[in-house]
């Protein structure tokens, strides 16, 4: 399987956990799975496939390590890598904005790179969602929050499915 760089933005602590569970499933190294918060875009270019994972935060805002790195990632050479895209956020506190961030970074990625790892959006109580792309979500949304007894299923299915488009 190509190289895999995890990348994520984290304010609370679930991002980072889920970067971990998506990152042990994957078989990435613990050093591979970098939080934004202390990376610049030179670090990207070892990796042929990059996960980018952020919550979202206030009414659908980026992860505030994000609101910087995101402009990193604008100017990086993506040109051949495969990007996917995981996110956290609050479907019941805020169903107008749920993972906002994944709809953010998929804008700032999309003509530049592949973006591979979209999903379905059954089964998630939202109302809208910048990460509602074509009727799909631009990558996996987690709701730690309101279905954290969801949470390990779609990791595994996202997974699942991760590993055949990166082989394909």
């Amino acid at each position: 399987m190509s190289k895999i760089g995890i990348f994520y933005g984290t304010s609370g602590g679930n991002t980072k956990d889920i970067a971990g569970r998506i990152g042990a499933k994957l078989n990435v190294n613990g050093a591979d799975i970098r939080d934004v918060a202390s990376v610049k875009k030179n670090d990207l270019l070892p990796y042929d496939v990059l996960l980018f994972g952020s919550s979202t935060w206030g009414l659908g805002d980026l992860q505030d390590d994000w609101e910087g790195f995101i402009r990193e990632v604008a100017s990086a050479d993506l040109s051949g890598k495969k990007v996917a895209l995981f996110g956290c956020g609050d479907s019941s506190s805020y169903p107008d904005t749920f993972c906002n961030a994944v709809g953010i970074i998929y804008r700032a990625v999309k003509d530049r790179a592949t973006v591979v790892g979209f999903t379905a959006t059954d089964g998630y109580m939202f109302d809208d969602s910048e990460a509602v792309v074509d009727g799909r979500f631009a990558g996996l949304l987690i709701d730690e929050d309101n279905e954290s007894d969801q949470t390990e299923a779609r990791i595994d299915r996202w997974v699942e499915q991760l590993e055949k488009e990166l082989t394909s």
